[in-house]
């Protein structure tokens, strides 16, 4: 909560005294702070379902304040603001479509979290660049370097949820078709995050939703996956 509080209080530090290092110093309390109560939260398993919602909508929102004080600024292109706002505008259309199916947000990958990280080192850099001098200088190149890997990597990111998206769809409507042709389906796939360089929601899940000594239920009885992890139920 502290987090997003502190998104309007950035925004208004980079836009009206323009009080960069003030704004760098929200913007490094909150990356501390992610960190901090993602450890806490694992070590002593306190997840909720509306932390895993917010955890993530905090880190978009700081992208999206940064890159607004950015581009009012003069320091960046509108283009790059722009390029990372229809990847995150194409993800949330998607969601409606998934629900459909019965799925949830689509896991968080190790693609995602990278171009996040990327993103969220460019844009202090960036804010430093504006300054004369060698600091400048190096913040530029930099930051920059970071920027645009990190909307590579995000672009990248968005392609494996579309994978997985349609995958998980595809499978859903053959087992609803061979369930409407008389034939057992098969297990319904859980929606799980991939390892590095795989695409999630490959494997299905080895898991069955029946209870000991009971008839199993169809796989559309499990209802929509969702993941415990903190941050893990929407994509970056």
């Amino acid at each position: 909560m502290l987090r997003l509080i502190g998104v309007p209080f950035f925004l208004w530090l980079v836009l009206v005294p323009q009080a960069d290092w003030w704004a760098l110093g929200v913007l490094a309390f909150a990356g501390v702070s992610d960190w901090l109560d993602g450890k806490i939260a694992r070590a002593w398993n306190q997840v909720s379902r509306l932390g895993a919602l917010l955890d993530p909508m905090a880190d978009r929102l700081y992208i999206f304040a940064a890159l607004l004080g950015l581009v009012v600024r003069g320091i960046v292109p509108w283009w790059l603001m722009a390029v990372l706002v229809v990847r995150d505008v194409l993800i949330v259309l998607a969601l409606p479509v998934l629900r459909h199916y019965g799925y949830g947000p689509l896991p968080v990958n190790f693609a995602g979290k990278a171009a996040t990280l990327c993103l969220l080192y460019s844009f202090p850099l960036l804010f430093i660049a504006g300054y004369d001098g060698i600091v400048g200088d190096v913040a530029r190149i930099v930051g920059w370097a970071f920027a645009i890997w990190g909307t590579a990597i995000y672009w990248w990111a968005g392609l494996l949820y579309a994978v997985q998206g349609l995958r998980l769809i595809g499978q859903t409507r053959r087992a609803d078709r061979s369930s409407a042709a008389g034939v057992e389906p098969a297990q319904r796939p859980a929606a799980t995050a991939g390892d590095a360089g795989e695409v999630p929601g490959d494997r299905a899940s080895t898991e069955t939703c029946q209870e000991p000594d009971q008839t199993p239920r169809r796989p559309d009885d499990c209802g929509p996956p969702f993941s415990d992890r903190k941050g893990a139920t929407s994509p970056p």
